[in-house]
C-alpha cells in the first residue's frame, strides 16, 4: 500500500495545524490512521534552525523527505507547514507517492488577529506575508477559505481516502 502526503500551506496562523488535526479525526472515523508532521514540531526537534533562508531551505527539505519516507511505508501524512516558497511544495510533491496541496487561504489581517506565537508582532521582518514573501499556490488541490471546518475536514478526508488504495 502506498501512502499520501497532504500538505497544508498558508500564512502563519491561518489555521493549518487546526485543520490538519480535524482531517486526522475525520480519517480516524474511516479507520485510516494519519501521521501529523507539523513544521513547528520539527523546528522544535531541530533547534539549530533559525528563520533565515538557509534554515528554511533545510527545514522544508527535511520535512518533505520525511513525509515522503513515511508515505512510502503506506501511511497518510498530514503536513501543516507554511512552506512560503512554491519550490518547497513542488519538491515535496515530486518525491511523494501521492500528494495533495491544501491552501488555507486566510487573509493576513485575520492571521495577525489569531497570532498566538507573536510572529507578527511589530511587523516581524521574518514572518511570511510581512517581511518574507509568501508564494500562493497557483493550482492547489484544495483551497480553504472561511468555510465550516467540519465540512472542509470531511471533504479533504474523502479526497485522501480516494487516493489510498
Amino acid at each position: 500500500m502506498t501512502g499520501v502526503v497532504a500538505w497544508f500551506t498558508g500564512l502563519p496562523s491561518s489555521g493549518k495545524s487546526t485543520l490538519a488535526k480535524a482531517v486526522a479525526g475525520e480519517l480516524r472515523l474511516r479507520d485510516i490512521h494519519a501521521v501529523i508532521l507539523d513544521s513547528d514540531d520539527l523546528r522544535a526537534a531541530m533547534p539549530e534552525l533559525g528563520y533565515d533562508e538557509g534554515s528554511r531551505d533545510k527545514l522544508y527539505t527535511t520535512l518533505g523527505r520525511l513525509a515522503a519516507l513515511v508515505a512510502r511505508q503506506g501511511h497518510v501524512v498530514l503536513v501543516p507547514a507554511t512552506a512560503h516558497r512554491r519550490a518547497y511544495r513542488d519538491a515535496a510533491r515530486a518525491i511523494a507517492p501521492a500528494f495533495l496541496e491544501i491552501f488555507v487561504d486566510t487573509p493576513l489581517d485575520e492571521c495577525k488577529r489569531r497570532d498566538t506565537k507573536g510572529l507578527y508582532a511589530a511587523n516581524n521582518a521574518q514572518a511570511p506575508g510581512v517581511g518574507v514573501p509568501y508564494e500562493r499556490p497557483s493550482h492547489p488541490d484544495v483551497r480553504v477559505e472561511h468555510e465550516d471546518q467540519d465540512a472542509v475536514a470531511a471533504a479533504i478526508a474523502q479526497q485522501i481516502d480516494d487516493l489510498v488504495p
